[in-house]
């Protein structure tokens, strides 16, 4: 099966260490890594600061080429930015985060779950159990994600489609608004050119 995986480290020497040896054992006989991207949110802002790509495609070769770094750009985007910060405060506030969990989507868990500071290596995984990829990761304090690649894929033709039409949206509306300030202020240059006109003739008839 294919899946991406979201481990998050609460230490983060742990993350680029971990990273380190995930590169030495990305392709073996019990898991084969394709791509992985180590991230940290900074300032708001979520920056890829080491990754590799095994060149090691999945049985699938459309969840590959760039599905990682898709994922990423739609986090670290205004969708992502959006939902991830919405999905952080109702889990830390009244509501249950195992309730706040139920049903969201791979964007607003992983959004979520990475704050400020925070560091986590995303991967794109093909394995056939769990416990072999999470064991490498047993020395380290981590909270691990893991969804269907497939289903991640098509939450980022959804949040990328729904990103472009927000994007068609503002640029209509700042356009929009640059006429409206456009035709105020043909207005009011007609009005001052004509007071112009009236004032001289006003004073050729004196």
């Amino acid at each position: 099966m294919e899946n991406i995986i979201c481990v998050k480290f609460k230490v983060e020497s742990e993350a680029y260490q971990a990273m380190t040896e995930l590169k030495k054992t990305a392709v073996n006989d019990l898991y084969v890594i394709s791509q992985a991207a180590l991230v940290k949110k900074a300032g708001g802002q979520l920056v890829t600061v080491d990754g590799f790509d095994t060149g090691s495609h999945t049985e699938d070769d459309t969840l590959t080429g760039g599905l990682v770094g898709g994922f990423v750009g739609i986090l670290g985007g205004p969708i992502g930015m959006l939902v991830g910060g919405s999905m952080g405060a109702l889990a830390g506030g009244v509501v249950d985060a195992h309730d706040a969990a139920a049903g969201v989507t791979t964007i607003e868990e992983v959004g979520g779950k990475l704050l400020d500071g925070d560091v986590a290596i995303i991967a794109l995984v093909q394995e056939d159990a769990f416990e072999p990829l999470d064991a490498a990761f047993l020395k380290y304090e981590t909270f691990i994600i893991r969804r269907d690649a497939a289903e991640v894929a098509d939450e980022i033709r959804q949040a990328k489609e729904l990103q472009e039409e927000m994007e068609r949206e503002t640029r209509k509306k700042l356009r929009e608004e640059k006429k409206n300030e456009r035709k105020e202020k043909i207005e009011e240059q007609k009005a001052k050119l004509k007071a112009d006109f009236e004032a001289l003739e006003a004073k050729h008839k004196k």
